[in-house]
């Protein structure tokens, strides 16, 4: 099989391990495959991929797509490290306003699935870092909304005390304030 998969701690955020090919010449892994990944309970369907380049203790995040196009996202590093986070965000499940931390890195032949009701973010750990993510809804900026990074009822432990955050995510606001109409079923 081409692929492991691992439930982190937050039930429906998975990490992906995919098998490298490794010979004389370099290498070759499978980063998607639809069937495997419908086995394990990511259908998809991905309907756009992103590719994104950050400095290091650039904090991307927290962010996510309102209703009617949420987005689950598979994300993977390709080259560099960080600290990827995901925050359950649907009100009523006995997880809602926790976060799930993993360090991702282009060596590692991992990728991250986080579903649709789940705030993303990230930060880069090494000088710079590119990451790929496939999404299951188009971005919309009408939809686009994220919390705070720092909100201390959600209490990410971030390994970095002072990141470097965009305008718009210094002013996102608390997981309290932030509109929110995902709900657990």
């Amino acid at each position: 099989m081409s692929f492991t998969f691992r439930s982190l701690e937050i039930p429906g955020v998975v990490l992906v391990r995919s098998a490298r090919h490794n010979d004389a010449r370099g290498f070759f892994m499978e980063t998607f495959r639809a069937s495997s990944f419908q086995e394990a309970g990511i259908t998809g369907p991905f309907v756009q991929d992103n590719l994104a380049r950050s400095g290091q203790g650039v904090l991307r995040g927290l962010h996510y797509q309102l209703l009617p196009r949420p987005q689950g996202k598979l994300v993977q590093v390709l080259r560099g490290e960080v600290f990827d986070v995901a925050v359950d965000m649907r009100k009523g499940a006995p997880t809602f306003g926790r976060w799930v931390g993993q360090k991702l890195s282009g060596a590692a032949d991992e990728l991250l699935w986080i579903p649709p009701g789940f705030a993303h973010g990230y930060l880069v750990l090494s000088d710079s870092a590119d990451l790929s993510y496939k999404v299951t809804a188009e971005y919309d900026a009408t939809l686009d909304r994220g919390i705070r990074w720092d909100d201390p009822r959600v209490g990410v432990e971030w390994p970095v005390a002072h990141p470097v955050l965009s305008m718009k995510d210094r002013a996102l606001p608390l997981l309290s304030d932030a509109e929110n109409p995902f709900t657990w079923s």
